[in-house]
């Protein structure tokens, strides 16, 4: 029995009626068992749909996840832009707990702006723990938020930085980005040891909360010096996703596997198929 579950970033390409129903029943087709459900710039999905969208991804036995909209900045400067991005998590967490998707709400928290990184970690620490109580008064304290490791080191979120947030915050565990983090280490992260490497490094940090309830962004990028440039489909890039499925398999972790490669569902069975053929 597979411990990974794959998927797609929002509905497969070739799911002929764009909606998240049809989405989960051209995942099923397809055999991938997991969607994240892509609020990119407004949490479209209202109480009812979720419900029925609960009840599809259960029938068909597909976990569901949901990624924030993308303009969130918990380091704003300006009070109104944070009590906004708090309030776009708290939508998305919303939605996700109608819809069954507590494995988690992936977001970006935050950009550095020029302000040192210990104090721009203590901010986006704290705005998360007054979220979680926001969350857990309006019931829905069983949806996880997870932090993105993100792209750009401009960016915040680094390894490191997701990581001590799972600790300082209950209710928070990563979203790790491995095509993030070979890009924002202009090349790195790309070998079985140092695929190992981060999840040793997480599996000290965390333990089995994070060993058991993976969840893991995945696609090939183009990257420079200042760090990601855009997505690109495993074929052009140079992610060595063998080796990383390898490492997945070493230290047995369970959980979810998203593919953002521009053509969605290719890769994910391409990754589904390297993972099980790893466990020959």
């Amino acid at each position: 029995m597979s411990k990974l579950r794959f998927g797609t970033a929002g509905i497969p390409l070739s799911t002929l009626k764009k909606t998240t129903e049809a989405g989960l029943a051209r995942l099923d087709e397809l055999g991938l068992r997991a969607m994240e459900i892509e609020f990119v710039r407004s949490v479209y999905l209202k109480d009812d749909k979720a419900a029925l969208v609960k009840e599809q991804a259960q029938m068909k036995d597909i976990v569901l996840s949901c990624h924030a909209p993308y303009y969130i900045n918990l380091n704003s400067a300006e009070p109104d832009k944070v009590a906004a991005s708090r309030a776009r998590i708290m939508a998305a967490a919303r939605a996700a707990h109608f819809a069954g998707a507590a494995t988690g709400v992936v977001f970006h928290p935050a950009f550095y702006q020029k302000r040192p990184r210990e104090e721009v970690y203590a901010k986006v620490r704290d705005e998360l723990v007054t979220l979680r109580q926001e969350m857990d008064e309006a019931g829905y304290g069983d949806v996880l938020l997870r932090p993105e490791t993100t792209g750009k080191p401009s960016q915040f979120g680094d390894l490191a930085e997701t990581a001590r947030l799972a600790q300082d915050v209950p209710g928070v565990l990563p979203c790790v980005d491995f095509g993030h983090l070979h890009a924002r280490g202009n090349g790195g992260y790309n070998t079985y040891d140092e695929f190992c490497e981060i999840l040793n490094y997480l599996a000290e940090m965390l333990g089995d909360r994070w060993n058991q309830a993976v969840h893991c962004h995945v696609s090939g990028i183009d990257y420079g010096k200042s760090g990601e440039k855009k997505h690109l489909v495993f074929e052009e890039s140079d992610l060595n996703y063998t080796d990383l499925v390898r490492a997945w398999h070493s230290f047995g972790v369970s959980g979810t596997v998203i593919c953002e490669s521009p053509n969605l569902e290719t890769d994910a069975l391409v990754l589904t198929q390297a993972y099980e053929s790893v466990g020959l």
